[in-house]
């Protein structure tokens, strides 16, 4: 099945929960992205920086490019520029990092904050307890060219689908506790980023507005 027919099998699956499809493309050669772009897909996930400005210098300006990965402090300044939403802040240095770096160029930079939430020690993001504190701090309130418009999580790598279920369930508690709760005009909760190929119809039936698909659509990631 080629690109643009994945594409379209997994827009049709996801438009009943009203979720958007972030195709992660890492890895992928621009061919491969500028296929599904010309089926009419905009956002595309990318986990790498070096990767993601290569790729942003060269392909359709109008595409929406998503940060999915681990970001280090460091390389936020290469991406500020042009980053559509990032995805996985999993600390307050990180997000003052990116602050810093929108003031610089004077861009309000949209952010999605991670939680842990699952049971491996290889991922990364805030516990509740240390969400919570943070949102209401002045620290996060003093940010001024970030929008926090949103939370995001992996689950854990499971076959156990009432595991997963549990651990995204959690999550959009958390997410409405905040949306209730918390009020900052650096924060407007109106994404719940989670659900991969693995997991993606749980993660939707749960409430996710945004599911992160790649090797369904563009086959097996090429390791690099």
């Amino acid at each position: 099945m080629s690109i643009a027919n994945n594409i379209k099998k997994y827009l049709e699956i996801l438009k009943p929960f009203g979720a958007q499809l972030i195709a992660v493309s890492k890895t992928k050669p621009n061919e491969d992205l500028f296929e599904a772009y010309e089926f009419g897909q905009r956002a595309f996930g990318e986990n790498k920086v070096q990767e993601l400005t290569e790729k942003a210098e060269v392909l359709p300006k109008d595409i929406e490019w998503h940060m999915i990965g681990h970001l280090q402090r460091n390389k936020v300044k290469y991406i500020a520029p042009f980053i559509h939403l990032i995805h996985a802040v999993d600390s307050d240095r990180l997000l003052k990092e990116i602050d810093k770096q929108a003031k610089r160029i004077e861009r309000i930079i949209p952010c999605l904050l991670q939680v842990f939430i699952a049971k491996e020690e290889s991922k990364f993001g805030f516990s509740e307890e240390e969400l919570l504190d943070f949102l209401k701090s002045e620290a996060f309130k003093s940010l001024k060219n970030i929008k926090v418009v949103g939370l995001m999580g992996m689950a854990t790598n499971t076959d156990d689908m009432q595991r997963v279920k549990k651990e995204f369930t959690g999550l959009k508690e958390l997410f409405e506790q905040v949306k209730t709760e918390i009020h900052s005009e650096n924060l407007e909760m109106k994404e719940l980023s989670m659900g991969m190929t693995s997991d993606y119809q749980v993660a939707c039936e749960v409430g996710s507005t945004m599911v992160r698909i790649g090797s369904a659509i563009f086959g097996e990631r090429n390791y690099i």
